[in-house]
């Protein structure tokens, strides 16, 4: 058995998305100013590094992320490799296998490309609109992206999200799958529990099969 850590590392390096709040970890109490202990203070989105998105993120009266049954976080979880330059369409869908599968990962170019530095890059690989209705039509009841939107950068009316919160299908954003190879595993992406939460991020990791 092999355990996978897809998460990305929080850091006052990570890159957030522009416009939500930035990630900041600074000491509250540190042993070498002479406190008793170290206790760090964070500050964060809910959409931080790797993180689930809730229905309720962007529909109105949508569950939260501490409503959705946690039996969606943990069980058995296909990924595929897409080479596309900008955008998984549905055709690059209709190619696949999705015989039993609930839950998803694209690996793309994003996780070589993307995560290499400090900034917050824009052309990364998102789905498109008619990829997301697809999925909806297989029954797929989580579905991760290895940057951190499934939705394109600029994008002002969101169809992507609208289109996957409203069938309560959840997008696990801000993966690096750089390490893993496609195929099947077993993946945990427990978020943490926040009180009317539009999101949260989460430790997601996969581990083999065999």
């Amino acid at each position: 058995m092999k355990i996978y850590d897809i998460s990305v590392l929080l850091s006052n390096e990570l890159p957030t998305w522009p416009g939500d709040p930035p990630l900041r970890i600074e000491k509250a109490l540190d042993l070498d100013r002479g406190d008793p202990a170290n206790v760090s203070l964070i500050t964060l989105g809910s959409h931080t590094g790797t993180h689930l998105d809730a229905p309720g993120h962007f529909i109105r009266g949508g569950k939260t992320i501490d409503q959705i049954p946690l039996d969606v976080f943990i069980g058995r979880v296909r990924v595929y490799e897409l080479n596309v330059e900008k955008r998984i369409e549905v055709d690059d869908l209709k190619r696949l296998s999705w015989q039993g599968i609930e839950r998803v990962l694209f690996k793309t170019r994003n996780s070589l490309e993307c995560w290499k530095d400090e900034v917050f890059h824009t052309d990364f690989v998102h789905l498109s609109q008619k990829a997301a209705e697809y999925l909806i039509e297989k029954e797929v009841k989580l579905i991760g992206i290895d940057y951190l939107s499934v939705e394109a950068f600029g994008s002002t009316e969101f169809p992507v999200h609208h289109t996957l919160l409203s069938h309560e299908v959840i997008p696990l954003e801000g993966l690096n799958l750089s390490e893993v190879e496609p195929g099947d595993y077993e993946i945990c992406c427990f978020p943490i529990k926040i009180k009317n939460g539009d999101g949260a991020p989460v430790r997601a990791i996969l581990k083999s099969l065999s």
